[in-house]
């Protein structure tokens, strides 16, 4: 655990705040090393009976890649809509834009013991339910491990990619992830690197909603 304590004393020490932020865990490394970055802290708070998304991004500049340092506890429906605010304000900053900068959710990985990013540049969120959408839509229910697929059966998340690529398409179907909004912004992550090679299947971004 020394090197999640580390991680957690970089991240207090670079905002300059006693405040913590609890980081999601995974078993794998997709980015290990960024450079140019601009750290923005989503802090888990409580006012009573209400848990608050507390975001801390005096630190950022536009024109250098994001890193996003959420608390893992934070539910999706109070982080996603913070996220969506800041990429906008990102996207729509033409005065010093970098195209090349790009956004990452950060994250410890358990097993290399070190701190890692996961890409999120080009994702469009919506917070609704979607219409009827072609392809393949994949749901993921707060603390369940069988993802719905196309609303009809279920797949189990670890033999989702396999189940996939059984089928032989003739064209690469459009890709849809659902997140259940009540599921800690922890599962999220870990469901997002799960499925991570469905970014590349084809040539879309999955579209996200989360309700």
């Amino acid at each position: 655990m020394k090197y999640i304590t580390l991680i957690i004393a970089f991240l207090l020490f670079s905002c300059g705040k006693k405040e913590d932020v609890l980081l999601p865990k995974s078993n794998v490394t997709i980015v290990k090393d960024v450079q140019d970055l601009s750290p923005i802290y989503i802090f888990f708070k409580t006012e009573g009976k209400d848990t608050i998304a507390d975001v801390n991004r005096k630190s950022s500049i536009i024109s250098t890649n994001w890193i996003f340092n959420i608390d893992k506890r934070l539910p999706l429906k109070l982080v996603i809509p913070e996220v969506m605010k800041l990429q906008e304000k990102k996207r729509a900053d033409s005065a010093h834009k970098n195209e090349n900068a790009e956004n990452y959710y950060s994250y410890a990985d358990s097993v290399g013991k070190n701190l890692a990013f996961l890409p999120f540049t080009k994702v469009h969120y919506k917070n609704k339910k979607p219409m009827d959408q072609p392809g393949f839509v994949f749901e993921f229910r707060k603390g369940n491990d069988l993802v719905l697929l196309n609303n009809h059966f279920e797949v189990k998340k670890d033999n989702i990619l396999k189940e996939l690529y059984k089928i032989n398409f003739a064209i690469n179907p459009k890709i849809v992830f659902i997140f259940d909004e009540n599921m800690s912004y922890e599962e999220y992550i870990q469901n997002k690197i799960l499925v991570r090679d469905l970014d590349t299947f084809n040539d879309e971004i999955p579209s996200e909603f989360i309700f």
